[in-house]
């Protein structure tokens, strides 16, 4: 029998993303709304409730009300929104984070998915706190830069519709300067740090894609730190992982630039370990399509552990 999927705000940008890797599911049957019943509560608790699998491509508040509308116990819920990410009771669905995420999604009824500058971010900092050469208390900044899909319709339309009264003809811009991205304690969390990173995120005029960065002056870490032993610590925690990878030395050392639109489509996550030795530095980096691994498809990843699948289903464009 098909499992009963409903994407609720599958028109949106994440929505639409994970309907195009699911469509073509056999194994699957979506429950959908016209669109008059849309934002109609009655025909949207009844979805809710018909589905073995709900995944919700809304607003915070929006989320919150769907959860809340959830009275069978037997739905299991994907929330693809920032409005849980360190709730009690929700499992983080970034399965790559530690040996024992897989099991931990796979038994959960509330899923939360990661952000997309999380998943870069986390994924760079985690082995590196757990290995001990990055201590928990060390403050640590991150720098990233995003195609302006990951901000929603209004960012959409201030890069893309020229009717738009927020229109801009801006080829960067940072933002966010005052600190409170939303973001940024589910990095703390999950990144095992006792304080809160600096976050500096920009956009760029293109659709979608990210690099996240984490500098790390090793000559301040206590120990012997150093270039080799930050990249092992990396290396050997996705050494098994099917779609996080890390670029030898040799490969990032020979690289001269890095195209963030580089994975876009794609679930993968590239990690790289830029360093200088001699000045006891590094740049630590994160690849990844944020509609993809930052988005729609580590949600329909999440799915299929929850289904007990094969997780790699549908997760490609």
């Amino acid at each position: 029998m098909p499992t009963k999927v409903f994407i609720d705000g599958e028109v949106g940008t994440t929505g639409l993303q994970i309907k195009a890797r699911l469509d073509s599911r056999r194994d699957l049957e979506f429950i959908r709304l016209s669109e008059a019943n849309r934002k109609d509560a009655g025909a949207r608790a009844e979805a809710l409730n018909s589905a073995d699998i709900v995944i919700l491509c809304l607003p915070d508040d929006a989320a919150k009300e769907a959860v809340a509308l959830i009275e069978n116990p037997a739905v299991r819920v994907i929330d693809a929104s920032t409005a849980h990410p360190t709730a009690p009771g929700w499992a983080y669905g970034l399965p790559e984070m530690s040996a024992s995420q897989r099991q931990v999604i796979s038994g959960a009824k509330r899923v939360t998915n990661p952000g997309c500058y999380p998943t870069g971010a986390i994924s760079l900092i985690r082995p590196l706190v757990e290995g001990g050469i990055l201590p928990a208390d060390t403050p640590v900044t991150i720098n990233a830069v995003s195609g302006y899909s990951g901000g929603g319709k209004g960012m959409i339309a201030e890069f893309e519709d020229e009717t738009s009264p927020n229109y801009t003809h801006v080829p960067y811009r940072i933002y966010a300067m005052g600190l409170e991205h939303k973001h940024v304690e589910e990095i703390r969390v999950y990144g095992e740090l006792k304080h809160r990173p600096l976050f500096a995120p920009a956009v760029g005029r293109y659709a979608q894609g990210m690099i996240v960065e984490v500098p790390l002056q090793l000559w301040a870490l206590p120990g012997s730190a150093t270039v080799a032993r930050v990249y092992e610590a990396i290396a050997d925690a996705y050494a098994d992982e099917r779609f996080v990878s890390v670029a030898t030395l040799d490969e990032a050392a020979a690289m001269k630039t890095l195209d963030p639109e580089g994975l876009n489509g794609t679930n993968e996550l590239k990690l790289f370990v830029f360093g200088n030795e001699l000045r006891k530095q590094v740049r630590l980096v994160a690849l990844l399509d944020n509609l993809g691994k930052g988005a729609s498809a580590q949600a329909v990843q999440s799915m299929n552990i929850m289904l007990g699948l094969d997780e790699g289903l549908g997760v490609n464009l």
